[in-house]
């Protein structure tokens, strides 16, 4: 069967067999590109695919194709989802204070 790989400007045919693996696809994709296999990642309708499964398991018909992507450096977080879960520790701890109790029947009239 024929796919097609999606990189960054082409379209890459390949011929593939329903038993190949996506380990299989990702060495000869690394090879064309002249990228490491461990900084390629393969996706499939948006879903990431992983290395044992076969073209057959994640339904591949002919004529579709997978987006190949290579791993970004980074991960910074910008804004409050950078000082997520850190507001508590900066917060110092206030002793309790005892409460006045409040005034209940006749006591609370009298007023």
């Amino acid at each position: 069967m024929q796919i097609y790989v999606r990189g960054a400007d082409e379209l890459l045919p390949l011929d593939l067999e329903k038993d190949d693996t996506v380990q299989d696809i990702r060495e000869y994709i690394a090879e064309e590109y002249d990228v490491d296999m461990n900084d390629l990642v393969l996706s499939y309708n948006g879903t990431p695919l992983n290395d044992e499964q076969t073209v057959e398991q994640f339904g591949l018909v002919p004529g579709s194709a997978l987006d190949a992507t290579i791993k970004l450096f980074g991960g910074k977080v910008h804004g409050s989802l950078a000082r997520a879960g850190k507001v508590k520790g900066q917060t110092p701890k206030v002793a309790k204070q005892e409460k006045r109790k409040k005034k209940t029947g006749r006591a609370k009239r009298r007023l």
